[in-house]
């Protein structure tokens, strides 16, 4: 394995590619180095110079005086898998190679070229960033190799002054993003730890990286900016280890379109794209995604200052001067699925002692300018606080003048103390630089920005109540127990499709759905025996596991009622199979009584490439073709994992009581979630789709019917993602 704290925390440092020249880039990146503090040594490698900005150069890594620790190279592409040799026989054991023209380039020279990187990383066991990386900063050990201008020493210090603060850190895919992060969060006087961008990641990927930065457990929180995750079980050992840590990650996934997914012989499959799949991932592990470099920061930023103490629940409370910003806040804490409670009475007469007449004490608090200049912002708060009907508190402010602030230092100190709810601050003025100062120093992050602020309060929200019951041990029914062994050797007899008739009994193994699901015939006789055994309306369905979508083949007849009406539908549903595939293997005619009325859902399974199994769920029906409102989860999952997926559902409320129609069985559909998520992590390695299409919820205590199912199975199989939890 390699070093990565040889990388991050080297004594001594090369400079390969080392110049005088302050324009170039390889100047630039000699004189952002040299700029900061570093308390090691810095050796500049030049075959053209002597001497590099007043230090001795060397014409080879050989020829340093001691070995060094980590080499960062800016050469030309062609030249860079020669030096890396070098460096590995002089024992250097890290390198970040800032060189482009490898893999990123188009032609096959460049792949081969950063093949040899790789390869030759294995062999000397060396950690190496990049190629194509602009570098990173280790702040704490003021070292800077990047050529970014965010990182040259100026009038900001690398981190903020006054008390020790909560500590950032940033993996980012991007190099001129990765310290965009570093510049905008620095403006907001956040403290950043590492910022790492890693290239091409011939070697190693950003979240080998965050596993380093969680491991060593001095960062408060992370951002990463990722184009892909190249190792599942890579991605599934650093989320479960923040969330279980508690050290949020906040994630932009750059490449969110689903174009060029496969053609998919399931519904499910063509529902759950590439991009869902990561969605899926991020939710189990509560992981948050950001919309831009500016939202990502301000998550970080309320996330930091009230890290132990995140909101029980999503009601707030909010104080202001401006009834007219009271009210817009307002209005964005309901856009942010945010409640805003009227105070209880106790509360309220507490504050209305400080109140003028055209003041008022519900919430908003509209203490008005007078009330506010006498008690300040810290006063108000306190009185808001206290109150049993809100989670957490917005103050509607202006940080426009630092001297107003200042003024309130210690008591807005002493409130971002004592404070048990979490308190943001959102200023509708522009704040003054030295207003952000003082109160990021008093532990109170300030917002410009109102949907950031509120978006950030929901999420702490969210992110507790997602933590603690992801912590909580998986609960896996005993039903299940023993059916997994029938079920693998079933599997493996089959054929790589399984219609309805061949998958049912399975299914109904682990308590899905019901093995008896009426009558196969080979002939129309035999079709018209079983309507008469049934006693009622029936469907008609061929049975061929070369027919995965017997809708789309005219090969469904439904409600027949009479002798006549199944005879004629026999044949039918037969000739429209044999026209739709004419080499299909044709098993017979399902004859199945009619389910009873119930709301449409969509239940299956893919097999996603990176991430193995994940559980789909949606409202059935042409809308969901059109709508795609589905949800995803990665298998196996917990009954309030079921449900807080069904949650996501922007249709959920129609399972609910309405139009005189009964509230759905809401309970039953999470067991079969439940059972359907624990085939599929049995199965992982064979199953590669399943079809649970459609699912009839019924009214609540009459469960669910499973109308029709298909299997599929695959022989590539990626790694599975397991749950997490207990």
């Amino acid at each position: 394995m390699s070093d990565l704290g040889a990388l991050l925390w080297p004594r001594r440092v090369a400079l390969i590619g080392a110049s005088a020249d302050g324009e170039s880039l390889r100047g630039r990146i000699f004189n952002v180095m040299r700029g900061h503090a570093f308390g090691g040594e810095l050796y500049p490698v030049s075959r053209s110079h002597r001497e590099v900005l007043g230090l001795k150069a060397y014409p080879s890594v050989a020829d340093l005086p001691r070995p060094v620790d980590l080499a960062v190279i800016i050469i030309p592409a062609k030249h860079v898998a020669e030096e890396l040799e070098r460096c590995g026989n002089a024992g250097v054991k890290s390198a970040v190679v800032l060189s482009s023209g490898f893999a990123e380039s188009v032609g096959a020279e460049g792949s081969q070229m950063q093949a040899e990187v790789r390869a030759i990383a294995k062999r000397y066991g060396m950690a190496v960033m990049g190629p194509n990386s602009e570098g990173f900063a280790n702040v704490a050990a003021n070292l800077c190799p990047t050529f970014s201008p965010a990182m040259e020493a100026g009038g900001r210090a690398l981190l903020p002054v006054g008390r020790p603060r909560p500590q950032l850190a940033v993996c980012a895919q991007s190099g001129g993003m990765g310290f965009a992060f570093f510049d905008h969060g620095r403006a907001k006087e956040l403290a950043f730890r590492y910022v790492v961008t890693t290239g091409n990641e011939a070697c190693l990927e950003a979240l080998d990286f965050a596993d380093f930065i969680l491991e060593e457990g001095k960062t408060d929180a992370l951002l990463l900016l990722l184009e892909d995750i190249k190792t599942a079980e890579t991605f599934r050992g650093v989320a479960e280890k923040a969330l279980r840590a508690g050290k949020p990650i906040i994630v932009n996934k750059i490449g969110q379109s689903d174009a060029g997914v496969r053609a998919a012989a399931s519904h499910t499959a063509a529902l759950a794209g590439a991009y869902a799949a990561y969605q899926a991932m991020f939710q189990r592990y509560g992981i948050i995604e950001g919309r831009d470099i500016g939202e990502m920061v301000d998550i970080a930023a309320g996330f930091l200052a009230w890290r132990t103490r995140l909101p029980r629940g999503r009601r707030v409370g909010i104080c202001t001067a401006s009834g007219g910003g009271g009210g817009w806040m307002a209005d964005a804490c309901t856009a942010a699925g945010l409640e805003v409670p009227e105070l209880d009475i106790e509360t309220r007469q507490r504050i209305d002692v400080h109140l003028p007449s055209y003041g008022t004490s519900q919430n908003p608090v509209d203490a008005t300018a007078q009330a506010a200049a006498k008690i300040g912002y810290a006063g108000l708060a306190q009185l808001v606080l206290p109150s049993p009907m809100i989670d957490a508190l917005a103050v509607v402010m202006t940080a426009r003048s630092p001297h107003n602030i200042e003024r309130q230092r210690e008591a807005l100190a002493h409130l971002a103390e004592v404070a048990q709810k979490p308190v943001l601050l959102w200023s509708y003025t522009l704040p003054a630089q030295r207003s952000v100062a003082i109160l990021s120093e008093a532990g109170l992050p300030v917002y410009t920005d109102i949907g950031n602020c509120t978006r950030t309060l929901r999420l702490m929200a969210d992110y507790r109540d997602l933590r603690e019951r992801f912590l909580r041990p998986i609960e896996v029914g005993s039903a299940c127990a023993g059916a997994a062994a029938a079920v693998r050797e079933a599997l493996a007899e089959a054929a790589a499709s399984l219609c309805e008739w061949e998958a049912r009994p399975l299914l109904a193994r682990y308590g899905i759905g019901t093995s008896a699901v009426g009558t196969l015939s080979a002939t129309a006789d035999e079709a018209v025996s079983a309507l008469a055994s049934i006693g009622g309306p029936v469907a008609l369905k061929v049975q061929s596991p070369d027919i995965l979508h017997k809708t789309e083949a005219g090969a469904v007849a439904l409600g027949l009622t009479t002798r006549e009406d199944v005879r004629a539908a026999y044949t039918h549903v037969l000739a429209n199979a044999r026209r739709h595939a004419p080499k299909a293997r044709i098993l017979g005619v399902l004859v199945q009584p009619m389910a009873e009325r119930g709301r449409e859902i969509i239940l299956g399974v893919k097999r996603d490439q990176t991430f193995g199994p994940l559980l789909m769920v949606g409202l059935g029906g042409v809308a969901v073709e059109v709508m795609k409102d589905v949800a995803l989860a990665p298998v196996p999952l917990r009954a309030d994992e079921a449900r807080a997926m069904l949650a996501r559902l922007k249709g959920v409320r129609l399972l609910d009581a309405h139009r005189g129609a009964p509230a759905g069985d809401v309970e039953a559909l999470v067991d079969l979630m439940v059972r359907l998520g624990k085939f599929a992590s049995d199965h992982a390695d064979v199953i590669a789709e399943i079809d649970l299409n459609p699912v009839l919820v019924h009214a609540r205590g009459k469960g669910v019917s499973v109308v029709d199912a298909l299997i599929v199975k695959g022989t590539n199989s990626p790694p599975l993602i397991a749950s997490g939890g207990g």
